[in-house]
C-alpha cells in the first residue's frame, strides 16, 4: 500500500513542506481497534485493513482524502462467541457483507488536528461519519523528520444505522473507534 503524505502535522513544525512524499502503511504496527457495550462492560475488538489510500496535504488540509477498507472475515470481537455473533447474519454479515468501507468527502482543520468527515459503508449501508484526526511524529524521530508518522482516526458510530441491530440486550448501539496507522515514507 503507498501513501502520498502532506496533511496537518500536529506537535511539530512543517514550514517549508512543498512536494508530497510516498508513504506505505506499516501494517504489523497498526491497528483498528473498538470498543462496544457488551451487558454493561466496555468490550475491546480489532479489525485488519485490507487497503489504505491517503493523500494528506501538510500544507492544505482540505485538499486531504482518507479511503479505508477493512475485512470483517478476520474480525476479532475480543472473545469467541463475541467475534462469531459479530459475523453473523444479525450484526456484520461477514460472508455476505466481506468489507467495511470508508472514503471520505471533506478534511478540515479542528483546533490541533483535523475532522475527517466521510461515507462509511457497512452491509451494503452508507451513512455519514466524522473522524477526529492527529498526526505525530513517531516515537524516536527527530522534529521535522517525516519519514514515520503514526495517524490516529477516532470517532463513534451507531451500529443500528447500518442494520447492524443482533443481540440488542446484550450489545449497545454506539460503537467507539480508535484507528491508529503508521506509515513509512518510501525512499
Amino acid at each position: 500500500m503507498r501513501l502520498a503524505a502532506l496533511f496537518l502535522i500536529t506537535l511539530m513544525p512543517v514550514a517549508g513542506l512543498a512536494a508530497p512524499a510516498d508513504y506505505r502503511l506499516e501494517a504489523d504496527k497498526s491497528s483498528v481497534g473498538f470498543t462496544y457495550d457488551f451487558g454493561g462492560n466496555a468490550t475491546k475488538g480489532t479489525m485488519p485493513v485490507t487497503r489504505a489510500d491517503l493523500m494528506l496535504d501538510f500544507n492544505n488540509v482540505a485538499a486531504s482524502s482518507v479511503a479505508v477498507t477493512l475485512d470483517v472475515r478476520r474480525a476479532n470481537a475480543g472473545f469467541a462467541f463475541a467475534t462469531e455473533a459479530m459475523k453473523g447474519t444479525t450484526v456484520l454479515n461477514a460472508a455476505a457483507y466481506p468489507d467495511i468501507r470508508f472514503q471520505s468527502t471533506k478534511v478540515s482543520a479542528k483546533g490541533d488536528g483535523a475532522l475527517v468527515e466521510g461515507m462509511l459503508t457497512v452491509r451494503g449501508i452508507t451513512h455519514p461519519i466524522a473522524l477526529d484526526a492527529r498526526i505525530y511524529r513517531q516515537k524516536g524521530t527527530i522534529a521535522g523528520d517525516l519519514s514515520h508518522l503514526s495517524i490516529l482516526l477516532t470517532g463513534t458510530l451507531r451500529r443500528n444505522d447500518f442494520g447492524a441491530t443482533g443481540f440488542p440486550d446484550m450489545v449497545g448501539s454506539n460503537i467507539d473507534l480508535r484507528i491508529l496507522a503508521r506509515v513509512a515514507r518510501l525512499e
